[in-house]
């Protein structure tokens, strides 16, 4: 663990501070508890979108909107981004944030129930979905993700190796987190499985799954 702790450290000496909107954002949400995505994660995320240069973006999990504005950042101009936040309050408060990063005509920041959201959403409509959501729910929601994604679209899942207790027995862990563990498993499984999708898991922040979904002359 120290040993992780010390790579992390001077990976993180490397990186930029970040610009006077953006750290601000960060330092109060983590002050507050409000889980954003780790340094090394949102650096992983901007070299994504730069290289995919996506034109549509939906991130599921918006938070306070530190990461949809890491990713406006780093997206073509042109690019619009729908992210869904099921809370009200953090909803309003990432418009504000948005808003003040001058990004409101490229961030849609939704309202919304994700489960009943999804299903309104057009087919092969994203060129990029990040998903940092409700980490239990990450499997229920892949067949739709499949299905708005377009070819040679990303998929992006944060956290999926959950402060490692994945790596875990289902029976090392408390009765009330063992749901989610199986699930968070059984996503993995599935992502890993799945024929339209190229994916890696890789050990990046909390752990990211990245999966391309595959040109039909690939399949």
């Amino acid at each position: 663990m120290k040993d992780q702790e010390r790579m992390r450290d001077f990976l993180w000496s490397f990186e930029p501070a970040d610009d006077p909107l953006c750290g601000p954002i960060a330092e109060d949400a983590r002050r507050r508890g409000i889980p954003i995505v780790k340094r090394e994660t949102g650096a992983f995320l901007k070299v994504l979108v730069a290289m995919r240069r996506p034109g549509a973006i939906l991130e599921i999990g918006t938070a306070v909107g530190y990461s949809v504005i890491l990713m406006a950042a780093a997206a073509p101009k042109d690019c619009h981004i729908i992210t869904i936040e099921k809370d009200a309050a953090r909803a309003f408060e990432a418009r504000d944030n948005v808003r003040l990063a001058g990004f409101s005509e490229r961030i849609t920041v939704v309202c919304a129930d994700a489960d009943r959201f999804l299903p309104t959403l057009d087919e092969e409509a994203y060129d990029l979905v990040f998903l940092d959501a409700a980490k239990g729910q990450y499997g229920k929601w892949l067949p739709q993700l499949l299905r708005i994604l377009r070819p040679g679209g990303v998929l992006i899942a944060d956290n999926v190796l959950q402060d490692g207790t994945v790596l875990e027995s289902r029976f090392a862990l408390e009765r009330r987190n063992r749901t989610i563990h199986a699930r968070m498993r059984e996503f993995l499984w599935e992502l890993k499985h799945e024929k339209q999708l190229v994916s890696a898991i890789l050990p990046v922040g909390d752990g990211a799954a990245i999966a391309v979904k595959r040109e039909p002359d690939c399949r």
